[in-house]
């Protein structure tokens, strides 16, 4: 165990001297993570972490629901900021398109992945280490960039300007992402939690890089579907420079919800729109093709990362983007 002086030395950086002079919670058992607070600090395989603050959710546009399993921390010994995911297993039932899945989170499965895609330039690097009670606790290096979805709506520019000089170099890196989870598929393991705002641009690079692998599913028919509909929702996404919501055309009193059905709508968010072109008349048929095999009307899914490849390729191929 690192003494309390040790301790009081090496946060004195982050700490002010009231602080610093206290006596420190040392927690080398991290299985209930409510006690693991602003403070304390975590030692793992002999390596002390101060803890800062809990992370929190950020997804659509929500940033007050804290994770309280997992910690933004300073690795002591070098000054780097981390995230140290702790153990927490939920598990829940998800439906698309008649489609059940069952999922629950994996510690040992995002393990797995990180050993996998070490030194990958498009997943989140880290590592994994037991603590005394032999949790799995996973310590990430920190991204400095945000989600690629807060880029996108950040951008001060009409659609049709966007899709004409944005969307293709953000299409090209968002190839190059999907290549990655088909990396992943083909060595057997899944991202499982798929979704726009666990992709992060980071900034020195200009890289798309996957977080949160933790999330695992079981479904008996294709073990990546689930992983193919969220690459999928995050596409419609990207193409439409956002969501196209029912609720803001009501709102607009847009004449385009005359000619909506309900085999336009996303089959996953039934609140948005994935037949883009009935709203954007120059988006190119071979991409809106792309896009209706996410939608309600789907009548056939892609089984793989390499069809959906091989269909953006060809949209590139004859629009000459």
């Amino acid at each position: 165990m690192i003494s309390q002086e040790k301790i009081r030395q090496m946060t004195s950086r982050w700490l002010g001297p009231s602080q610093a002079s206290r006596r420190f919670h040392i927690h080398t058992d991290t299985s209930d993570f409510f006690r693991v607070e602003y403070g304390d600090v975590v030692v793992l395989a002999d390596r002390p972490y101060l803890v800062r603050q809990n992370a929190k959710e950020g997804r659509f546009g929500i940033d007050d629901d804290v994770k309280f399993w997992v910690k933004r921390a300073v690795d002591l010994q070098t000054g780097a900021s981390k995230i140290i995911k702790l153990v927490f297993y939920e598990s829940f039932m998800s439906r698309i398109g008649g489609i059940e899945f069952e999922c629950f989170r994996s510690p040992k499965k995002e393990s797995r992945i990180l050993d996998l895609v070490s030194g990958h330039k498009n997943f989140m690097q880290g590592f994994a280490v037991n603590d005394d009670q032999g949790n799995i606790v996973r310590i990430i290096d920190l991204i400095h960039g945000g989600p690629l979805s807060n880029h996108i709506e950040d951008l001060n520019l009409d659609h049709q300007t966007y899709f004409e000089e944005k969307f293709p170099g953000i299409l090209d890196s968002f190839l190059e992402s999907i290549r990655a989870i088909d990396f992943l598929h083909k060595h057997g393991e899944k991202h499982g939690d798929i979704r726009r705002d666990h992709l992060f641009i980071e900034p020195q690079e200009n890289h798309y890089r996957w977080i949160d692998f933790d999330l695992n599913y079981r479904h008996r028919e294709n073990i990546y579907s689930y992983d193919l509909f969220g690459l999928g929702n995050i596409l419609i996404f990207l193409a439409g420079k956002g969501d196209v919501l029912l609720f803001d055309l009501k709102n607009q009193n847009s004449p385009h919800l005359d000619i909506l059905r309900d085999e336009d709508l996303n089959i996953v968010f039934h609140n948005r729109v994935a037949n883009l072109k009935k709203i954007y008349p120059y988006m190119p048929e071979s991409l809106n093709q792309v896009l209706m095999h996410f939608s309600k009307g789907a009548n056939w899914f892609y089984e793989n990362t390499a069809q959906l490849l091989d269909d953006l390729e060809e949209f590139k191929h004859i629009s000459g983007i």
